[in-house]
């Protein structure tokens, strides 16, 4: 699990050092650095995954800022982000040389892992310059052999899904290599119908993701109970498509006189489809996964955005760990609520209030007990809906 992320010359961020927990919110109004944390993950993550981040080279161990090596860095562009050229990332601060490096850092458990990379305006590749093995930041001893030099979460089961994800459509792509050889659902979800499909019958294990009111294991019924939170009676259904590479999804729901007919996503809502990844996500993540959301409540109702919440929090508690960027207040208090129910503890949770601070940003984090309050209510932390009362009543 990340512990700590640390951010320096990274778009917003001249310098930020942000603790993670395994329920992480980042709040905020809109630019304000919230979306550059996780995507700072998921560029490590894809740079890895593209073997351009050369995490198990020993000899380049941080000595100084020696000569950048061009086929190893940070990949700007791939299947997680596309962050754009070098100019693009690099922290707005005039008083910058034009060579100063970039770096992203995590700490896991007592060890901590950095990347330097240098600056080059007009490129999507931007070249290692150092590399930090593991230092021991608890006295112990260091680690050996390959995971000496390669974190957990950029290996561990992964998903992340943008804020723009999956529309209504009656077909899904039918991937193999996505959805079942990696079980990945896509940034936009766009294969978690056929994930859906061939897990069907997987069991969610007993704990806290473990629906009550689910008549299975099997993690159709699980997803459609989750779901049945959202929008009461719901049932989904993923169904392959014979001889075609698609997958047809669509949904009934329990009436007085038994299920309805099958429908077709476009004549259910946008909320159904656009949080049916989510769900598979949160209920599909093991222990060490790592979870990274946008907007989870969008085209949601208000108690649905509360269960999104307890839906993560459940996730967490089942050992994943499960970033989350909102702009809903009913998320918050879906996380308050799941801390005083007991989902979670206060130190499972962490909550940052991103803000603007000339060029840059910075973080504010109350602090939650076991009630669910909060330490502190910064200016602009969820209190409009009190300011405009304010107005309305003089």
């Amino acid at each position: 699990m990340i512990d700590c992320l640390t951010l320096q010359n990274f778009k917003a961020f001249p310098f930020l050092e942000l603790p993670l927990a395994p329920l992480s919110l980042l709040t905020g109004l809109n630019s304000s650095g919230k979306s550059s944390v996780l995507q700072s993950i998921a560029l490590l993550r894809q740079s890895y995954e593209a073997g351009v981040l050369e995490a198990s080279r020993p000899d380049a161990r941080r000595a100084g800022l020696p000569r950048g090596t061009a086929d190893q860095g940070f990949l700007l562009n791939g299947e997680l982000v596309g962050l754009g050229i070098g100019k693009d990332v690099l922290h707005e601060d005039d008083t910058l040389p034009d060579d100063v490096p970039i770096s992203l850092a995590v700490d896991e458990g007592p060890y901590h892992y950095g990347w330097v990379v240098g600056y080059e305006a007009e490129q999507n590749l931007l070249p290692l310059i150092a590399r930090e093995l593991p230092s021991d930041l608890e006295g112990a001893a260091a680690p050996t052999g390959p995971e000496a030099v390669t974190p957990a979460f950029l290996t561990a089961a992964f998903q992340y899904l943008h804020a723009d994800r999956i529309s209504p459509a009656e077909f899904y792509p039918r991937d193999h290599h996505a959805a079942i050889g990696r079980e990945f659902l896509g940034v936009r979800g766009e294969h978690a119908v056929n994930y859906l499909r061939h897990h069907a019958d997987a069991q969610v294990p007993a704990g806290p993701l473990h629906h009550p009111r689910a008549e299975s294991d099997a993690l159709r019924d699980q997803v459609a109970a989750w779901m049945g939170d959202l929008c009461p009676g719901v049932n989904v259904r993923a169904d392959a498509i014979e001889g075609a590479d698609a997958v047809r999804l669509s949904y009934d729901f329990q009436g007085p006189l038994g299920r309805t007919n099958r429908r077709r996503p476009g004549n259910v809502g946008f909320g159904l489809t656009y949080v049916l990844p989510i769900v598979i996500a949160c209920l599909s993540a093991r222990p060490g996964s790592l979870v990274l959301l946008e907007n989870p409540e969008a085209h949601l109702h208000p108690q649905g955005q509360t269960q999104m919440a307890m839906l993560a929090a459940s996730a967490a508690a089942q050992g994943a760990q499960v970033i989350m960027e909102t702009h809903s207040d009913h998320v918050l208090n879906g996380v308050r609520l799941a801390v005083k129910q007991g989902r979670v503890t206060p130190e499972q949770t962490v909550l940052h209030y991103f803000r603007r601070n000339g060029t840059g940003a910075e973080v504010v984090t109350p602090r939650i007990n076991s009630a669910g309050k909060l330490d502190q209510w910064p200016d602009g932390f969820f209190d409009e809906l009190e300011n405009t009362l304010d107005q309305l009543i003089v």
